[in-house]
């Protein structure tokens, strides 16, 4: 492998790709793309509140991919867009001419920010014009279409991964590490919750046609993961009540609340008298961790400026290297039958078994 690379940015690289999920290893291709000084483009279809003050300035950090496109509706947006990050006119697209990007070799990888009822749509629409698909959570309205999305990207030979950003930060890697090899023993017991004042009722995200059932799709997506993942397990069966239960095979239990009405962010772990926490847990401006094992500890973890930074560099990279992505198709889809058993336990006022 040559070792052309300025020094200060392949140590730019390594602090980045430090933040990537599990050590990863990286390969020759993938240094070998960098010394050469390329990105994979991004084009961000949706110029909402997260595209604007998350994703975009996220990518001017990236190591492996830039921001290359954006797709609005909006001329205003467009324009501003254009001067901020130097886009240039035949890399911005509308909702009209949307399909017309299959012929930009500028944009490789198309990230779907529109309300969860667009979901499906423009992902399946970016897989058929051969583009690598970023979709953000919840994947779609309904299992269904989180099963049509994997199967339209499949037929496409295109990557496909859900905007899981948590499975790429540091706390949440270590909650998981902690749970996973049961460092303090088997986890008996999980809360899991989040939620937040929503000062405008008018939003999308209230609006069951856009949003497909208020807080549990949004933000229960977050306290259905975080549970799963400590535990390395899929539950079993799921109850709701004015919170919701979800019951794993090793018998550990998770309680989780979802609102739109106040503030809570947190996601706690018990093994008996051992414990570890982080809170706030989910909040993409930044996550903070402990654990007691006698005596309560800080986790202590350098983190990125943003947490999307390892979200996309580490799709890039899986991308450049043909793997599938942690945060793949399936991964949505799971989140999905569990909101599902969710809503209903709700209707039903019964407890709901999951089969895998």
């Amino acid at each position: 492998m040559t070792n052309n690379l300025p020094m200060l940015n392949r140590r730019k690289f390594i602090k980045n790709i430090s933040f990537l999920s599990g050590a990863m290893m990286l390969s020759e291709r993938t240094f070998a793309f960098l010394e050469k000084g390329k990105k994979l483009g991004v084009a961000l279809v949706g110029l909402g509140n997260y595209a604007t003050n998350q994703l975009a300035p996220a990518l001017q950090q990236t190591s492996l991919c830039k921001l290359a496109g954006i797709v609005t509706g909006s001329p205003e947006k467009a324009e501003k867009w254009a001067k901020q990050y130097d886009i240039p006119k035949k890399n911005i697209y509308n909702y009209q001419n949307f399909d017309e990007i299959r012929n930009n070799p500028d944009i490789d990888i198309v990230y779907i920010v529109l309300p969860n009822s667009m979901h499906a749509e423009y992902s399946i629409r970016a897989a058929q014009a051969g583009k690598h698909v970023i979709c953000e959570k919840p994947m779609a309205m309904n299992v269904q279409e989180c099963k049509d999305i994997i199967k339209a990207c499949r037929n496409a030979n295109v990557q496909l991964s859900i905007g899981y950003r948590l499975y790429f930060e540091p706390h949440h890697l270590e909650m998981k590490r902690l749970g996973n090899e049961k460092v303090y023993g088997g986890v008996k017991m999980i809360e899991s919750s989040l939620g937040f004042s929503m000062a405008n009722p008018k939003v999308w995200r209230l609006n069951k046609a856009l949003g497909g059932g208020g807080a549990i799709m949004d933000l229960g997506v977050y306290c259905i993961q975080g549970a799963r993942r400590t535990l390395g397990e899929l539950p079993t069966a799921v109850y709701e009540g004015m919170t919701f239960q979800m019951e794993f095979p090793s018998g550990a239990i998770s309680n989780s609340t979802t609102t739109y009405s106040s503030y809570v962010d947190r996601l706690h772990a018990t093994t008996g008298w051992q414990w570890f926490s982080l809170s706030p847990s989910y909040n993409a401006i930044g996550t903070a961790g402990q654990f007691f094992d006698g005596e309560i500890k800080k986790m202590d973890f350098k983190v990125p400026d943003f947490q999307q930074i390892a979200q996309m560099d580490n799709f890039a990279d899986c991308i450049l290297n043909n793997r599938k992505s942690e945060a793949a198709g399936e991964e949505g889809l799971i989140d999905l039958r569990i909101i599902e058993a969710i809503k209903q336990s709700a209707d039903t006022g019964r407890k709901i078994k999951i089969v895998w």
